[in-house]
């Protein structure tokens, strides 16, 4: 079942989601990313006063949120579900954020220093497509900071058992730096983030599994199980090395430029072995 009815999703997984973070590291995101590893990564992306930032899928807006109060950026979230948005604007009052309404892509007009794509790479299928417009909505040296879950396209047998499998496109880090250097864009950092999502992965698994009762309330017999069994999926996969979960920074290059290191040697990302702050 589809997560489109926003406003029931949210209610339904709130609290579940709440118990399943430690004190102080749940603020409405609807992924695995803890508070640390969102700021530890706009904090590689330079992320600070005044800087444009364009946060892409970003429903309901709990990291972009968080982003806008810890940095004092000027942020602007895009998602295509309206109640999504709806909630997100109702709970930044107060926050230097703007939302739109819109299917990506395309992205907003306009150019932004900052491009943020946290956990939703992964629902398209047609990566390079999403890249050259990512790319073009950012100045030269503007930085794009986002997730992906590395691994090899799913098996049939693997795509049958995912539920809602149409968005569930993973793909080789290689196959990902030579789309992102299409589009003129070189990683400049990256980081694992597979142990720590495997966790957050059970820790979800469990939470939902104790409060059954009231998530099918709200959504139903067969949304939760399809939840449940998206969320074992992804434990078992995590914990097989199936999928790797990463967070990167890439950085737009001048035109020039992005054509003679395409024509040349590939230049290795800084922090290749790095973990964002707190992981191991």
């Amino acid at each position: 079942m589809r997560q489109e009815d926003r406003a029931r999703f949210d209610l339904a997984l709130g609290r579940a989601r709440h118990s399943a973070y430690q004190d102080g590291e749940f603020i409405e995101q609807e992924s695995f990313m803890r508070v640390g590893e969102i700021l530890a990564l706009a904090e590689r992306a330079g992320i600070g006063p005044g800087v444009s930032v364009l946060d892409v899928c970003c429903g309901v807006a709990g990291p972009g949120r968080l982003v806008t109060r810890a940095t004092g950026c000027s942020y602007l979230g895009v998602d295509a579900s309206a109640e999504a948005v709806g909630i997100a604007r109702e709970r930044a009052a107060g926050l230097d954020c703007r939302f739109e309404v819109g299917r990506v892509p395309p992205l907003p007009p306009g150019r932004f220093d900052v491009v943020l794509l946290l956990e939703t790479l992964l629902a398209f299928s047609d990566k390079d497509a999403l890249l050259r417009h990512v790319a073009a909505a950012m100045e030269d040296g503007g930085r794009f900071a986002f997730t992906v879950e590395e691994g090899a396209p799913l098996t049939d047998s693997e795509r049958a058992a995912m539920p809602d499998a149409d968005t569930v496109w993973p793909t080789p880090l290689p196959t990902l730096v030579d789309s992102l250097e299409r589009a003129g864009l070189r990683v400049s950092w990256q980081a694992e983030l597979s142990a720590s999502h495997l966790a957050m992965v059970e820790s979800l698994t469990e939470a939902f599994a104790a409060d059954e009762a009231y998530i099918v309330e709200h959504v139903g017999r067969r949304g939760y199980a399809e939840l449940v069994a998206a969320h074992r999926l992804w434990g078992d996969w995590l914990g097989r090395g199936r999928v790797r979960k990463f967070a990167l920074v890439a950085e737009k290059l001048p035109a020039a430029a992005s054509g003679a290191e395409n024509r040349g040697a590939r230049t290795a990302p800084t922090g290749d072995v790095a973990h964002l702050a707190g992981q191991t």
